[in-house]
Protein backbone atom coordinates (compact mmCIF):
# COMPACT_ATOMS: atom_id res chain seq x y z
CA UNK A 1 0.00 0.00 0.00
CA UNK A 2 1.31 3.18 -0.66
CA UNK A 3 0.85 6.81 0.68
CA UNK A 4 0.64 10.39 -0.31
CA UNK A 5 0.77 13.18 2.06
CA UNK A 6 -0.11 16.48 1.09
CA UNK A 7 -0.62 19.98 2.88
CA UNK A 8 -3.71 22.23 4.10
CA UNK A 9 -3.30 25.64 5.17
CA UNK A 10 -4.10 24.27 8.45
CA UNK A 11 -2.14 21.20 8.68
CA UNK A 12 -0.66 18.03 6.85
CA UNK A 13 -2.71 15.07 5.65
CA UNK A 14 -2.05 11.60 4.75
CA UNK A 15 -4.14 9.55 2.06
CA UNK A 16 -4.09 5.89 0.94
CA UNK A 17 -3.32 5.34 -2.78
CA UNK A 18 -4.80 1.79 -4.45
CA UNK A 19 -2.98 0.54 -6.71
CA UNK A 20 -5.09 -2.38 -7.28
CA UNK A 21 -7.95 0.15 -8.97
CA UNK A 22 -5.12 1.28 -10.94
CA UNK A 23 -4.33 -1.77 -12.63
CA UNK A 24 -7.69 -2.47 -13.11
CA UNK A 25 -8.17 0.39 -15.59
CA UNK A 26 -5.16 0.18 -16.89
CA UNK A 27 -6.21 -3.90 -17.59
CA UNK A 28 -9.64 -2.76 -19.06
CA UNK A 29 -8.26 -0.29 -21.44
CA UNK A 30 -6.19 -3.16 -22.82
CA UNK A 31 -8.57 -5.03 -23.38
CA UNK A 32 -10.68 -3.01 -25.22
CA UNK A 33 -7.85 -1.91 -27.36
CA UNK A 34 -6.90 -5.86 -27.86
CA UNK A 35 -10.37 -6.46 -29.02
CA UNK A 36 -10.67 -3.31 -31.52
CA UNK A 37 -7.82 -4.52 -33.13
CA UNK A 38 -8.86 -8.20 -33.67
CA UNK A 39 -9.89 -7.40 -37.09
CA UNK A 40 -6.06 -6.95 -37.64
CA UNK A 41 -4.81 -9.53 -36.04
CA UNK A 42 -7.01 -12.35 -37.88
CA UNK A 43 -6.67 -12.02 -41.36
CA UNK A 44 -8.94 -13.22 -44.15
CA UNK A 45 -10.40 -17.22 -43.88
CA UNK A 46 -11.69 -19.50 -46.39
CA UNK A 47 -14.72 -21.40 -46.70
CA UNK A 48 -15.63 -24.63 -49.12
CA UNK A 49 -19.13 -25.08 -50.07
CA UNK A 50 -19.57 -28.91 -51.40
CA UNK A 51 -22.18 -28.97 -55.00
CA UNK A 52 -24.68 -30.85 -52.84
CA UNK A 53 -24.72 -28.04 -50.37
CA UNK A 54 -25.51 -25.42 -52.63
CA UNK A 55 -27.84 -27.28 -54.58
CA UNK A 56 -30.00 -28.23 -51.03
CA UNK A 57 -30.07 -24.54 -50.48
CA UNK A 58 -31.01 -23.42 -53.70
CA UNK A 59 -33.63 -26.31 -53.73
CA UNK A 60 -35.11 -24.95 -51.20
CA UNK A 61 -36.05 -21.11 -52.96
CA UNK A 62 -38.21 -23.46 -55.28
CA UNK A 63 -40.75 -23.08 -57.14
CA UNK A 64 -41.04 -19.78 -58.24
CA UNK A 65 -44.03 -18.16 -59.79
CA UNK A 66 -44.45 -14.93 -61.84
CA UNK A 67 -46.67 -13.22 -64.35
CA UNK A 68 -45.10 -12.40 -67.90
CA UNK A 69 -46.93 -9.96 -70.12
CA UNK A 70 -49.77 -9.42 -67.43
CA UNK A 71 -51.38 -12.86 -69.16
CA UNK A 72 -49.28 -15.74 -68.74
CA UNK A 73 -48.19 -17.29 -65.35
CA UNK A 74 -44.44 -19.02 -65.60
CA UNK A 75 -44.11 -21.89 -63.38
CA UNK A 76 -39.71 -22.54 -62.32
CA UNK A 77 -39.19 -25.40 -60.92
CA UNK A 78 -36.75 -28.35 -60.36
CA UNK A 79 -33.39 -26.37 -60.46
CA UNK A 80 -29.93 -28.22 -61.62
CA UNK A 81 -26.54 -26.62 -60.60
CA UNK A 82 -23.31 -27.77 -61.94
CA UNK A 83 -19.74 -25.98 -61.88
CA UNK A 84 -18.28 -24.86 -65.48
CA UNK A 85 -14.84 -25.33 -66.71
CA UNK A 86 -14.65 -21.44 -67.00
CA UNK A 87 -13.28 -19.68 -64.24
CA UNK A 88 -15.68 -19.12 -61.26
CA UNK A 89 -19.13 -19.56 -63.75
CA UNK A 90 -21.72 -22.24 -62.75
CA UNK A 91 -24.82 -23.61 -65.28
CA UNK A 92 -28.42 -23.88 -64.36
CA UNK A 93 -31.06 -25.68 -66.04
CA UNK A 94 -34.49 -25.11 -64.57
CA UNK A 95 -37.85 -26.64 -65.78
CA UNK A 96 -40.58 -23.93 -67.31
CA UNK A 97 -44.19 -24.08 -67.13
CA UNK A 98 -45.85 -21.19 -68.95
CA UNK A 99 -49.70 -21.06 -67.73
CA UNK A 100 -52.01 -19.94 -70.53
CA UNK A 101 -55.59 -18.16 -70.32
CA UNK A 102 -58.81 -19.59 -70.23
CA UNK A 103 -57.64 -23.08 -68.36
CA UNK A 104 -55.90 -24.08 -71.77
CA UNK A 105 -53.00 -26.31 -70.65
CA UNK A 106 -49.77 -24.68 -70.19
CA UNK A 107 -46.48 -25.14 -71.87
CA UNK A 108 -43.86 -26.52 -70.82
CA UNK A 109 -40.48 -26.57 -71.49
CA UNK A 110 -36.47 -25.97 -69.77
CA UNK A 111 -34.03 -23.05 -69.68
CA UNK A 112 -30.30 -23.66 -69.50
CA UNK A 113 -28.14 -20.45 -68.49
CA UNK A 114 -24.69 -19.50 -67.33
CA UNK A 115 -23.48 -17.05 -64.99
CA UNK A 116 -20.72 -15.82 -63.08
CA UNK A 117 -20.48 -16.25 -59.07
CA UNK A 118 -20.32 -13.03 -56.81
CA UNK A 119 -20.37 -12.42 -53.25
CA UNK A 120 -22.71 -9.32 -51.99
CA UNK A 121 -21.26 -8.24 -48.94
CA UNK A 122 -24.01 -6.16 -48.14
CA UNK A 123 -26.27 -9.24 -48.18
CA UNK A 124 -24.17 -12.08 -46.46
CA UNK A 125 -24.63 -13.79 -50.12
CA UNK A 126 -23.50 -15.31 -52.87
CA UNK A 127 -25.52 -14.30 -56.46
CA UNK A 128 -25.57 -14.91 -59.95
CA UNK A 129 -24.01 -12.21 -62.22
CA UNK A 130 -23.25 -12.15 -66.42
CA UNK A 131 -26.13 -14.15 -66.99
CA UNK A 132 -26.53 -15.74 -70.27
CA UNK A 133 -29.70 -17.63 -71.72
CA UNK A 134 -27.94 -20.92 -73.55
CA UNK A 135 -31.18 -22.32 -74.37
CA UNK A 136 -34.98 -21.50 -74.11
CA UNK A 137 -37.54 -24.12 -75.50
CA UNK A 138 -41.58 -24.25 -74.76
CA UNK A 139 -42.89 -27.41 -76.25
CA UNK A 140 -45.94 -26.88 -78.32
CA UNK A 141 -45.64 -23.22 -78.75
CA UNK A 142 -46.71 -22.18 -82.14
CA UNK A 143 -45.41 -19.91 -84.16
CA UNK A 144 -47.47 -17.08 -83.63
CA UNK A 145 -46.61 -17.01 -79.82
CA UNK A 146 -43.07 -18.42 -80.12
CA UNK A 147 -40.82 -14.94 -80.26
CA UNK A 148 -42.73 -13.03 -78.04
CA UNK A 149 -43.33 -15.63 -75.23
CA UNK A 150 -39.92 -16.82 -75.23
CA UNK A 151 -38.18 -13.66 -75.33
CA UNK A 152 -40.74 -12.17 -72.42
CA UNK A 153 -40.55 -15.20 -70.22
CA UNK A 154 -36.38 -15.37 -70.58
CA UNK A 155 -36.12 -12.08 -69.83
CA UNK A 156 -38.28 -12.86 -66.64
CA UNK A 157 -36.50 -15.45 -65.71
CA UNK A 158 -32.96 -13.60 -65.61
CA UNK A 159 -34.09 -11.06 -63.73
CA UNK A 160 -35.48 -13.33 -61.05
CA UNK A 161 -32.36 -15.35 -60.93
CA UNK A 162 -30.43 -12.07 -61.11
CA UNK A 163 -31.77 -11.13 -57.44
CA UNK A 164 -32.03 -14.72 -56.03
CA UNK A 165 -29.44 -15.89 -53.79
CA UNK A 166 -26.95 -19.16 -54.46
CA UNK A 167 -26.47 -19.00 -51.02
CA UNK A 168 -26.80 -17.13 -47.77
CA UNK A 169 -24.91 -16.94 -44.61
CA UNK A 170 -26.73 -16.72 -41.11
CA UNK A 171 -25.31 -13.96 -39.50
CA UNK A 172 -23.52 -16.10 -36.84
CA UNK A 173 -21.34 -17.74 -39.63
CA UNK A 174 -19.76 -14.37 -40.25
CA UNK A 175 -19.23 -13.74 -36.89
CA UNK A 176 -15.71 -15.32 -35.09
CA UNK A 177 -13.48 -14.80 -32.40
CA UNK A 178 -15.58 -11.63 -31.56
CA UNK A 179 -15.04 -10.60 -35.11
CA UNK A 180 -17.37 -9.36 -37.95
CA UNK A 181 -16.44 -11.26 -40.95
CA UNK A 182 -17.94 -10.36 -44.79
CA UNK A 183 -17.77 -12.44 -48.08
CA UNK A 184 -15.40 -11.08 -50.63
CA UNK A 185 -14.71 -13.76 -52.89
CA UNK A 186 -15.43 -16.70 -55.00
CA UNK A 187 -14.06 -18.88 -56.86
CA UNK A 188 -14.41 -22.76 -58.15
CA UNK A 189 -13.34 -25.94 -58.09
CA UNK A 190 -14.58 -29.12 -59.72
CA UNK A 191 -17.28 -30.20 -56.72
CA UNK A 192 -17.06 -26.72 -54.79
CA UNK A 193 -17.04 -23.07 -54.54
CA UNK A 194 -14.58 -21.51 -52.11
CA UNK A 195 -15.37 -18.66 -50.44
CA UNK A 196 -13.16 -16.00 -48.90
CA UNK A 197 -14.42 -13.97 -46.06
CA UNK A 198 -12.32 -10.95 -45.09
CA UNK A 199 -12.57 -9.66 -41.16
CA UNK A 200 -14.00 -6.16 -41.16
CA UNK A 201 -11.74 -3.18 -40.05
Amino acid sequence: MRWIMYMTASSISVMKIKPAGIWMRFIGALIVCLLASCASLIGPRQVELPLSQLQAGLDRRFPVNHRILEIFDIHLSRPQLAILPEPDRIALTIDVSVARPLGKQPWNGSLEMSGQLFADAARGAILIRDIRVNRFALDGLDESHQQRITKAASLVTENIIKDLPLYSFRPEDLYRAGVQFVPSNVTTTSTAIVLTLTPVK
